[in-house]
């Protein structure tokens, strides 16, 4: 007779630089812990144990916590992750024949980082997101707000984001060039960067008054100093990455939070308060998730927390949905086949943009400046006009 103990494995990034990640994920655990003791299937009662490892925010300690979690029989890993440790996790799982769900970063990145080509089907590991094509929509939209079709100066790294970002297919180009926008690379450098004098210099060569990076956020506080005091003034800046949490979570330097909250940097909104979801595993909505957060951390909420409420929906509907949710090809195949309502929105694994993903929509934000500290509004809602807007796209001053 199969086994009635299950266990879900998780591999979050509770120290290093990728903890931000790991807050929403542990709190999420807490919350949920309760309703993912037990499962019920076929009518039959499961009991559940959850067993976390910390990624350390390193790829190899992470390729370790799955092989740990692996060996003690997990049947489902869940992670979200940065660049180079959501990879390391989905591989380790993919060559241990263990099923996983992920989040936190583009689809396209998610394959490119594995070495395959976006028709390829991997047997074990399943991902939901966005795309770097619905990012560059979003910014391009913000961008034809302030100052119509035009030349953008592109701030990109030399590592694999920059590549991702460059690249002649998947990257922002065939978007944007769509549109009328010229993409002038401003010069890739290596985080942390010592100064941007080259890339302000290139900026003010090509006339561009609008911005787009992926920068940290102590890079992108560096390089909006360097061009005001080159007497360069950006009217937009667009970034991605860790700009969509708020600046105190992204550095502990305060000078960064007040230089940025002044550049009034847009960003990509994948979750909110005010975005129309509810939890099918225990009603929660947005606005009701993260005043929970608050309240219980006394910290703001994250952007992360409702792909964290997610991953946790999703692996209590893979091990109460599966056929044999003691077999793991059973769990597997149960997420392949997946359409869930989650506090994220619609996850649906049947018609993603390419085998393995579900796709979430974007709207465009802007951290604006207000007594408490700068505030992430949603200011662009084209792709998702389900989300309300709460505030005004403003130029920086």
């Amino acid at each position: 007779m199969p086994s009635t103990s299950l266990c879900v494995g998780v591999v979050a990034p509770l120290t290093g630089r990728l903890a931000p990640l790991g807050s929403p994920l542990s709190y999420v655990l807490r919350r949920l812990a309760p309703r993912l003791a037990h499962v019920r299937n076929g009518g039959r009662r499961h009991t559940v144990t959850v067993a976390v490892r910390d990624s350390r925010s390193d790829p190899e300690a992470a390729r370790r916590a799955v092989r740990e979690l692996a060996a003690a029989g997990a049947h489902l890993v869940l992670t979200m992750a940065g660049t180079r440790v959501l990879p390391a996790v989905t591989d380790a799982c993919e060559e241990a024949g263990v099923p996983c769900v992920s989040t936190t970063f583009p689809w396209q990145a998610y394959l490119h980082a594995r070495a395959a080509e976006p028709g390829h089907r991997f047997h074990w590991t399943y991902h939901f997101a966005w795309g770097l094509d619905d990012i560059a929509a979003v910014f391009a939209d913000l961008w034809e707000r302030v100052g119509g079709r035009g030349t953008v100066g592109c701030l990109w790294n030399d590592d694999l984001q920059g590549a991702l970002l460059r690249h002649q297919h998947h990257g922002f180009a065939p978007v944007t060039s769509a549109r009328g926008h010229t993409l002038v690379d401003l010069g890739a450098y290596r985080e942390p960067a010592p100064g941007f004098a080259a890339q302000v210099a290139r900026l003010r060569e090509h006339g561009a008054d609008l911005v787009t990076s992926a920068a940290t956020a102590t890079d992108l506080a560096l390089f909006h100093r360097e061009a005001r005091a080159a007497g360069v003034r950006p009217r937009l800046i667009t970034c991605s990455r860790w700009l969509t949490y708020p600046h105190t979570h992204t550095t502990p330097a305060p000078g960064v939070h007040g230089e940025l909250g002044d550049a009034r940097v847009a960003t990509l909104v994948y979750w909110s308060p005010d975005h129309p979801y509810r939890s099918g595993l225990d009603g929660t909505s947005c606005a009701e998730l993260a005043r929970a957060y608050e309240r219980d951390t006394g910290a703001p909420w994250l952007q992360p927390l409702g792909l964290a409420h997610a991953l946790l929906e999703t692996a209590h509907h893979a091990l109460t949905a599966a056929d044999d949710p003691t077999d793991r090809a059973c769990v597997a195949r149960t997420l392949a086949g997946t359409t869930l309502d989650t506090v994220a929105g619609t996850l649906d694994w049947t018609r993603g943009p390419a085998p393995n993903i579900a796709l979430l929509p974007l709207v465009g934000g802007q951290w604006q400046p207000t007594a408490r500290g700068p505030r992430l509004a949603v200011v662009g809602n084209r792709a998702h006009p389900g989300v309300p807007l709460t505030g005004e796209l403003t130029p920086a001053c």
